[in-house]
């Protein structure tokens, strides 16, 4: 049997987005529902962080979610896991907003306490969000069962938290390391050791996301294969400028995009501005140009090189790291990364 995983959707992202929506929307109808109808699958297992705000659900952003995905997936089976997003307290899961909000879906079943699940023959060992509160239960669990697969929302260290950033701090690997298989949400870029995998979320959300492959999951329960379905589309490009003729150059897939022009030379400042006409004219949601003129020295760049000028997390973290203090720098790291993320919600 094969069932469908997806993580970390956050429905409601970046203050409720409708360009973000529309965007979201774009993967569910072209990719996520064609592919589980496809593939006959009737079982969907949401690995966390089902909505973006702990804090509060923009009634509108429930509204979207309830009408494009809840109510088109009632005749589905859907366990959802309560991830940090999702738990309204730091301390407890008890508290949490698909519990709370979707109640009237009787076929959306959350788990907010390790719980052991047989879907199909298979036991699965469910983990949400661990915390002071259910630590010590959870690791105990951990240790008892019997089941060979985990799912979960789970903070570990030693995985790619964003891209170019390792975790270094959380909980060590060593509980999960004797189970087949771990699928984990929580981390939005894809990676994995061994058997443990943190299968990333669905699209782009900021711009160190721009790049990535992103998607969904088919998991067989059966031979415990897991397919990777890929999201096609980005919302954020990059573009870079080289006296490039405005003429011959397409700017119709920018049409709703984040752009970033990146300035490798500009002789021409009316033909420069012409570029950014045609791009405007495109119908672009947001530009942002990047002029640095000591391309000069760098003239073996390749324009499809990951190149550019580095984004606010890289070079926060960049900072960090070369700051001569006796702190522990991961920690700083990741409080730098929630306050930054938190502000991004505000735009």
């Amino acid at each position: 049997m094969k069932i469908a995983i997806i993580t970390d959707q956050h429905f409601g992202a970046r203050k409720n987005s409708k360009l973000f929506h529309d965007y979201f929307l774009k993967f569910y109808n072209n990719i996520f529902f064609p592919t589980i109808e496809k593939e006959g699958i009737t079982t969907i297992v949401d690995m966390g962080d089902t909505f973006d705000s702990r804090k509060g659900i923009d009634f509108s952003a429930l509204s979207w979610a309830k009408n494009n995905y809840y109510d088109r997936l009632k005749d589905y089976t859907i366990h959802t896991i309560v991830g940090n997003h999702t738990a309204y307290y730091k301390n407890t899961n008890q508290v949490n907003a698909v519990d709370l909000l979707l109640r009237e879906y009787d076929n959306v079943k959350t788990y907010s306490e390790t719980t052991e699940v047989k879907i199909d023959n298979l036991d699965v060992l469910f983990v949400p969000w661990i915390n002071s509160e259910n630590e010590e239960r959870t690791f105990k669990h951990l240790k008892k069962t019997k089941c060979e697969v985990v799912m979960g929302h789970l903070e570990l260290n030693g995985f790619q938290a964003t891209q170019g950033h390792i975790m270094e701090h959380g909980t060590a690997v060593g509980a999960f390391q004797r189970f087949k298989r771990v699928f984990s949400g929580h981390y939005h870029v894809r990676s994995h050791q061994e058997g443990i995998y943190y299968l990333g979320n669905p699209y782009e959300m900021f711009w160190n996301d721009a790049g990535s492959e992103r998607g969904f999951h088919l998991f067989d329960t059966e031979t415990l294969e897991l397919t990777c379905v890929n999201n096609p589309y980005g919302i954020f490009y990059k573009i870079f400028y080289d006296n490039t003729p405005h003429q011959t150059f397409d700017t119709r897939e920018y049409k709703d995009k984040i752009v970033k022009l990146i300035v490798k030379e500009k002789t021409d400042q009316v033909l420069f501005e012409k570029f950014i006409d045609k791009l405007y004219a495109s119908g672009i949601n947001d530009l942002k140009i990047v002029e640095n003129f000591g391309f000069n020295e760098l003239d073996n760049i390749d324009d499809d090189e990951e190149f550019e000028s580095e984004d606010t997390m890289s070079i926060l973290n960049r900072y960090i790291e070369e700051a001569d203090v006796k702190l522990d720098k991961s920690i700083v790291q990741k409080m730098i990364r929630e306050v930054y993320q938190e502000a991004c919600e505000l735009i």
